[in-house]
């Protein structure tokens, strides 16, 4: 089956980066990192969810932490530079973005947002992250995927 190339596909095939893209089957009634990772038969450590966030200094910011964590305000809010900051509310995510819930890839959104991934990451020879398109997952290294998205390793993950 070829699949088809998403945006964020597109951008590593032009920097010249290593990837795989991985379908999954998708759970409409379940968008978690979780049954991500189950469809995949992956380790949960090694799938990584995009949230994007917004700072009250540093508007829009990128956060990628590991599916069974959540992201750690105080510190995302001290790394982007702001003084307190939250999720990005969902209705704003597709205008913001270009992408919609279940399919956000840390990769090609409408603009470069400043993005942090988590420090844990770099234990793995590739994690998984959204492809920009529910039901595609990329299979990437940790450096590659800070290297495209020109993203700062950081502890931002909280149980």
């Amino acid at each position: 089956m070829k699949l088809k190339k998403t945006n964020a596909a597109r951008l590593l095939d032009q920097a010249g980066i290593k990837y795989e893209l991985v379908p999954y089957e998708v759970h409409e009634e379940d968008l978690s990192a979780a049954t991500v990772a189950n469809s995949l038969r992956e380790d949960l450590a090694q799938v990584f969810k995009t949230i994007v966030m917004t700072g009250d200094k540093v508007k829009f910011f990128v956060c990628v932490v590991p599916g069974a964590k959540e992201v750690d305000l105080k510190a995302a809010a001290k790394i982007s530079g702001n003084k307190k900051c939250e999720s990005l509310h969902l209705k704003l995510l597709l205008p913001t973005t270009g992408y919609i819930r279940g399919g956000c890839s840390p990769i090609g959104m409408k603009k470069l947002f400043p993005t942090f991934i988590d420090a844990s990451a770099q234990q793995f020879p590739f994690i998984f992250v959204s492809a920009g398109q529910r039901g595609l997952q990329l299979k990437i290294s940790p450096q590659d995927l800070a290297s495209i998205s020109e993203a700062i390793f950081a502890d931002i993950a909280t149980d």
